[in-house]
């Protein structure tokens, strides 16, 4: 079975996330997938190469052609599948309250240099975040950050889809004043610093953007 995904004009980590998905409903067979930059070729390609898959690149007419071979489990190394019992940790579930990642983002972009590259790549990162597991327990934004949570960002979508997996949301309710935001606010809760450090105080891990 040889199925066609066609990336092209889509920026990482799409190819990679979407890819990875139509992998993820085979037990076995080829993927095809056609992108148009380097970025997403090479990541594809690690991708394959870090799940043990063959894959081979090839280039027509002006793309990148990203052909994944998928074998049924166990099939590849001839290895037999076991599963293993989890082991009850007593001491992990006692202090199960503090487990989860917060994340704290303090602006609408992502990373110094270029705005408008950080842009995108916090739009990327935000798409990710929906795609991936274990999902953070909160996300916090703070100072500029909280554009993302108000009308006409373009994280909205990626935001009320992580909400509904039942991530918290929060924006800093002196930060949406000094840009009179509040009443723009369209995802998540309004939140104060003294809930942000105890949310972050108690999170397994935490980091800022």
């Amino acid at each position: 079975m040889i199925k066609e995904l066609d990336c092209t004009g889509k920026n990482c980590p799409v190819p990679l996330i979407e890819t990875k998905k139509l992998l993820e409903t085979m037990e076995e067979g080829t993927v095809r997938t056609t992108v148009d930059n380097e970025t997403a070729k090479e990541n594809i390609g690690k991708f394959a190469k870090s799940m043990d898959f063959e894959y081979t690149v090839t280039e027509e007419q002006g793309n990148y052609v990203v052909q994944i071979t998928k074998s049924a489990a166990g099939k590849a190394t001839g290895m037999e599948t076991i599963s293993v019992a989890p082991i009850y940790d007593e001491a992990e579930e006692a202090s199960s309250y503090k487990r989860g990642l917060v994340v704290m983002i303090s602006k609408d972009y992502m990373g110094e240099g270029s705005e408008e590259l950080g842009k995108i790549l916090m739009k990327g990162y935000l798409y990710a975040l929906t795609e991936v597991t274990p999902l953070p327990k909160a996300l916090l934004f703070v100072n500029s950050g909280v554009n993302l949570t108000c009308e006409g960002s373009e994280a909205l979508e990626n935001l009320r889809k992580l909400e509904k997996k039942g991530v918290e949301i929060f924006s800093c309710g002196t930060c949406l004043d000094y840009f009179q935001l509040k009443s723009q606010l369209a995802v998540g809760g309004v939140s104060n610093m003294y809930s942000i450090v105890e949310l972050m105080n108690g999170a397994a891990n935490s980091y800022q953007l």
